[in-house]
């Protein structure tokens, strides 16, 4: 009976750490300095008159960041100049995710944003994405950088219901008005990232 107890809390701890893991709405993000498919370096401080981030994990082989692609490219022309401009950042460990790979799409596709690298996966885990595409959109406090938004870009995975919840379209646009989004966190939908494997 104690181990069965003692099993069931040891469970319930690791369930609660890994449901913790990461930025929460409220939390203040860290900033990153990672490769750009241009070969500079990318960082949001380099952005000094920008109001905030739509920061997006995706990749290039997954079906559901393929299906977003141009929604993300979209949310870009929509929202750089009004200063909150697209961030897209790859930490998959995955053949087709190469660097070389991330700068054919970006030139393919004419990417308006940086396409940027987190090799050693580091900036994901500290976000706690999980998914991609995965968002975090974040909004300038002084020096900080709040999490205003966690979750999905929307709730069409499909792209074909014109009906559907524009999540960061209508966050940014609350955050615009000087409001607080409606809708702070949702469920990314999309494929796993895929991690390093560790010795």
């Amino acid at each position: 009976m104690k181990r069965t107890i003692l099993m069931l809390m040891l469970c319930f701890a690791t369930t609660m750490a890994f449901a913790q893991s990461g930025y929460k709405v409220g939390d203040n993000a860290t900033d990153f300095k990672l490769k750009n498919v241009n070969g500079k370096t990318v960082s949001m401080a380099d952005y000094e008159s920008a109001k905030g981030f739509i920061v997006v994990f995706t990749c290039i082989h997954c079906p559901y960041a393929k299906a977003y692609e141009s929604r993300i490219m979209q949310l870009d022309k929509q929202f750089a100049m009004k200063g909150y401009p697209v961030i897209a950042i790859n930490s998959n460990d995955y053949p087709e995710d190469s660097f070389d790979n991330m700068k054919k799409r970006s030139t393919e596709m004419k990417y308006s944003f940086p396409y940027a690298f987190d090799e050693s996966q580091d900036i994901a885990k500290a976000y706690g994405a999980t998914k991609t595409p995965h968002v975090f959109v974040l909004k300038k406090a002084g020096s900080n950088l709040k999490v205003e938004y966690i979750g999905a870009i929307d709730n069409d995975t499909e792209g074909s219901d014109p009906a559907k919840i524009k999540y960061v379209e209508n966050a940014v646009t609350a955050l615009l008005a000087n409001k607080t989004p409606a809708v702070t966190m949702t469920k990314a939908i999309g494929c796993g990232i895929k991690w390093k494997k560790t010795t």
